[in-house]
């Protein structure tokens, strides 16, 4: 079963038409990757199933985008309830100030988990999860601010992971960090699958090719090609794909 599908999805900014008619589906503990160049719609795509193009004023969206088998976009669906089952890691690191174990904690906190014990297993499975507990265990006192940018990521990814979402979102997750920092979070992105579906936005092809299982390729708003990674970038069926993935354009 897929666990997440648009159906003829258009989405509108005011008059501009920025996605087109997008049908495709994203399966379970699957990791997808959306490439294309920039302003083509995969960001925009993205935010479609979490709801966070709600915020923008004058967008407008028809079609289908289902989460699960349920329709996101029905009127009795409660969007912070979405946002716990839908996960999301930005671009830019984006720690709270507060402690690394207050960023972890937040969440759980915000939804009236008041369990002491409970919240402290939940920040240390989290922290694991992402691959930074044995970094910090000994100073989640300590500000947030105070870890290095890939750190922040991962911390912001320990944050999403322990209201316990089954769908992770991740726009350029590494794009802001060095080569060291976006190994590891590629690394975590791999074993994090088997317990998520991970959905990656990336304008880094290579990326794409390491940690998806299948990737998506956007141009101007339209989802030109959608296949099992390995054959889009070795034998891509459209050419617009082959120009953009041997690098003639983007």
């Amino acid at each position: 079963m897929n666990s997440l599908e648009s159906k003829d999805l258009n989405l509108y900014y005011g008059n501009f038409h920025a996605l087109k008619n997008i049908t495709m589906g994203m399966k379970k503990n699957e990791v997808t990757a959306f490439i294309g160049p920039s302003g083509c719609g995969k960001s925009t795509y993205l935010r479609c199933f979490n709801r966070m193009n709600d915020l923008i004023d004058n967008v407008r969206i028809e079609g289908e985008v289902l989460v699960d088998g349920v329709d996101i976009y029905q009127k009795n669906i409660l969007v912070d309830d979405l946002r716990k089952h839908v996960g999301m890691v930005f671009q830019k690191p984006n720690p709270f100030p507060k402690s690394i174990f207050e960023n972890v904690a937040y969440g759980l906190r915000v939804n009236g988990t008041k369990d002491k014990k409970l919240i402290e297993e939940r920040v240390e499975t989290s922290l694991r999860q992402a691959a930074l507990w044995d970094e910090v265990k000994d100073k989640l006192k300590k500000s947030a601010f105070e870890l290095s940018g890939g750190q922040q990521q991962r911390l912001c990814i320990a944050r999403a992971l322990a209201i316990e979402p089954s769908v992770l979102l991740m726009d350029e997750p590494a794009s802001a960090l060095d080569p060291i920092s976006t190994a590891k979070i590629e690394e975590l992105i791999y074993q994090l699958k088997e317990n998520y579906t991970i959905v990656i936005v990336t304008h880094n092809m290579q990326q794409a090719g390491r940690v998806s299982d299948y990737t998506a390729f956007f141009y101007l708003g339209e989802l030109v090609e959608f296949g099992k990674t390995k054959n889009l970038f070795t034998s891509p069926k459209d050419e617009r794909t082959q120009n953009y993935v041997t690098g003639r354009f983007g």
